[in-house]
Formats: structure tokens, C-alpha cells, sequence
């Protein structure tokens, strides 16, 4: 097999990093945008920069419901290498950086007793080169660990012959591969023909979205304080008068005017106020593109409705997201398959074909729990279902629809 080389690999994961890491900072709800305005000073506009965490929201809100339960027809007792790796960490891990940056990698190496150990690596410090078939690595390279200037120090590269070790750019360690595929294993979200390594949930509409929510309430801040301080203006004042006190006349509640020499009065005016409607619409209408794009309602918003909706009304609107789920579970299913095969390999020392893991299903619980109205449904459907098609429904698929696994 003719490799790309560990120098290709190194520069093709400097051109993606930048791209994950402005991921993970709008994640975080600290990346700041360029500041866009025409009549709004920098200087002011710097004392009132919002935050907003919309993008959070969006993969955290799929993130939790991926709940991976097991491998059904564990043939190569894949569900015990997960078991011994802390899997309650372990798939929400890899699941939420898959989310953020479009792919994580799984590193697998030898642990104690020559037992599989699996560490997530994020898309910022991993690439490789894809079989688009198999969904596995031709060849890989990872950074193990980063100085303090983020410069990487300890690095690994993944071929499916070994795995060499580099420390401040010298090799220190060469560890044969016993499986036919590097033990660098990617975990994808939504991969096509055209974007392999699959794509984000933090997509460009949705980055503009919240940036035009963020840039709402920093002018709403801004007009706010000339709304709680109107303006105020006097006209025929004595040229002879002594200057005003602007802050004396703006919190004080009574103010006193002499006539001039020539017994005219000053009068007093305030500008018109500023309303605050028209940021509050711009806010909300930011909102409903935030969630068309990322498949949420106004709820998860923080638009709070008037009437709370019910188990099935909240299911109902929430239908893009389901479909989303739907499909990053057949994606991650298929990578954490990958995962244990190739742990398999390392674990019995053999390096076993990636057929013969056909039989092997990734199970997930539901994505929406069901309330009890919604079982007591699923109970009088089986039972119909069960009396024209005899055992149709079992304690298996049952469980697929419930989440409620049934007593012994």
C-alpha cells in the first residue's frame, strides 16, 4: 500500500484545525465576532458584547438524546471492551465532539492486563486518510499531547502495519499492528461523498443566526440606556446663563428657571424615547431561523408559549430533531461497530475480517421517552398487533420503543 506520509497528514490536519477549533469556541460561547454596525462607536459597542449560547443548545439538545445502549448479537463480546473503558464518558465523549467538529477519532492501544483502551481524540488533534467503504483508516495521525504553546510534542502515526510513537519530532517506539486497519477509528456526522469526514452541527447558517441575535442585544443594551435616561433639552436661555449640570439635570426632580433682563423664560423639552419593540421582534425572528436550521422550537429558546404542550405535542415539534437523531445514530452506530472490531483484533491478537461482524446490531434507547399515556398506546397496539401476527412483539423490540428493559 503506498502511504501519504506522516509530513502529509501533518499539514492536512494544520489546514482543518482552525475550522474545529472556531467550532469548539462557539460551543464554549467564546468566539467574538467581527463587530458590524454604522452608527454605533467601537469603544461603546466593545462595553456591551452579548453572549448568547444557541449553539450549545443546538448539539446539546441532540447530544443527550443518543443514548447507546449495546451490541445486539455480540458475537465477538464487543459490549465487555466497551464496558471495561468507562462507557457512560465514553460515548457521550465521542458522541458530543463528533457533534462540534463533524468527526472525533477513537484512539485504541494496549492497556493493562492486554486489554483494549479507548481514548476520544477531537477533530483538532487527528486526521487521516478515509476508506470510503469500510469507513476506516488507510492511515492515520494523531497529537497525543500539546505543549503549553500548543505546539505538539508527543504525536502517533497509524498504519495498518504499526503504530509509531514521535516525541518533539523523533520516533521513540514502533508497536506491530495485529489488524488490517490502523487503530485510529473515526466517528462521523453525516458523512457524504463529498465531505467524508462528514459535517457539524454548528453549521454556517446557524453561526449567523446567533451572531445577528448577539448583535440585536448589544444595540438593545445600548438603546436601553438612552431609554431609562431620555434625552432633555432647554431653548431661550440667557446667553448670560451659567452652563447646566447635565447629570444634576437629568436625575433631579425639580429644576428652578429665571426670567432674563428682558422677562422671557427658557423652555424645556425631551426627546421622543426609543422603543424597544422593534430589538425584541429582530430577537425572536433570529430565534425562529436558529431553529429552523438546527430542527429546535422557540421553547428551547427561551420563547416560552403560553400553554404547556403535552409528551406527544412536544414529540410533534420536535420531528426535524427525531429525524436527526435518527440518522446520527445509523452514523455513530456504524463507527463504534468499527471500534470494537478493531479492539477485537487488538484484543485476541488476530486480525479478524470486518464481515464477519454482519450479524452485530448497535442498539440505542429512544430517542423520546414515552410518558405513561404514550406505553399504555404501545401496550394496546402490541397486544393487537401480537393477536393477528403471533409474537410479533417480544420483550426486544418492545424495549426499542419504551427504553424500559422487562423484568427477568
Amino acid at each position: 500500500m503506498i502511504y501519504k506520509g506522516l509530513e502529509y497528514l501533518r499539514n492536512k490536519l494544520n489546514k482543518h484545525k482552525i475550522r474545529v477549533e472556531m467550532r469548539y469556541k462557539q460551543y464554549d460561547m467564546t468566539y467574538q465576532e467581527q463587530m458590524i454596525g454604522l452608527t454605533i462607536p467601537p469603544a461603546l459597542r466593545a462595553q456591551y458584547k452579548a453572549t448568547i449560547g444557541w449553539s450549545s443548545k443546538a448539539v446539546d439538545c441532540l447530544a443527550d438524546r443518543l443514548v447507546f445502549r449495546e451490541f445486539e448479537d455480540d458475537n465477538f463480546n464487543l459490549n465487555e471492551i466497551f464496558q471495561m473503558n468507562n462507557p457512560d464518558t465514553f460515548f457521550d465523549s465521542a458522541i458530543l465532539s463528533a457533534l462540534i467538529s463533524s468527526c472525533c477519532f477513537i484512539y485504541i492501544s494496549q492497556g493493562e492486563e492486554d486489554f483494549p483502551r479507548l481514548q476520544v481524540i477531537e477533530g483538532s488533534n487527528a486526521t487521516g486518510i478515509l476508506d470510503p467503504i469500510t469507513g476506516l483508516l488507510t492511515e492515520g495521525y494523531a497529537v497525543l499531547a500539546r505543549d503549553e504553546y500548543g505546539n505538539p510534542y508527543k504525536e502517533a502515526y497509524f498504519t495498518d502495519l504499526s503504530t509509531t510513537y514521535y516525541e518533539n519530532g523523533k520516533m521513540t517506539l514502533s508497536i506491530p499492528n495485529s489488524a488490517f486497519y490502523p487503530l485510529l477509528v473515526p466517528i462521523i456526522h453525516r458523512p457524504d461523498a463529498v465531505r467524508p469526514f462528514g459535517r457539524s452541527r454548528i453549521t454556517r447558517a446557524a453561526m449567523y443566526y446567533q451572531a445577528y441575535a448577539k448583535r440585536t442585544l448589544e444595540r438593545a443594551d445600548i438603546t436601553a440606556e438612552f431609554y431609562s435616561f431620555p434625552q432633555k433639552y432647554v431653548v431661550g436661555m440667557s446667553q448670560d446663563a451659567e452652563p447646566m449640570d447635565t447629570w444634576k439635570a437629568t436625575i433631579s426632580s425639580m429644576l428652578q428657571f429665571t426670567k432674563d433682563d428682558e422677562g422671557e423664560s427658557p423652555k424645556l423639552g425631551q426627546f421622543t424615547q426609543p422603543s424597544m419593540s422593534p430589538f425584541t421582534e429582530q430577537l425572536r425572528t433570529a430565534a425562529a431561523g436558529f431553529a429552523g436550521e438546527t430542527g429546535l422550537t422557540l421553547d428551547d429558546l427561551g420563547f416560552v408559549s403560553d400553554n404547556p404542550s403535552s409528551a406527544e405535542a412536544i414529540k410533534a415539534s420536535h420531528e426535524t430533531l427525531r429525524v436527526a437523531a435518527r440518522k446520527a445514530q445509523r452514523n455513530f452506530g456504524s463507527g463504534f461497530l468499527n471500534v470494537g472490531y478493531l479492539a477485537a483484533c487488538l484484543r485476541d491478537d488476530f486480525p479478524y475480517k470486518r464481515h464477519q461482524l454482519y450479524l452485530t446490531k448497535p442498539k440505542w434507547e429512544p430517542v423520546f421517552e414515552p410518558d405513561s399515556s404514550t406505553i399504555a398506546l404501545i401496550g394496546d397496539g402490541a397486544i393487537k398487533v401480537n393477536q393477528a401476527v403471533p409474537g410479533y412483539f417480544g420483550k426486544s423490540n418492545l424495549r426499542d420503543l419504551t427504553g424500559i428493559e422487562g423484568a427477568e
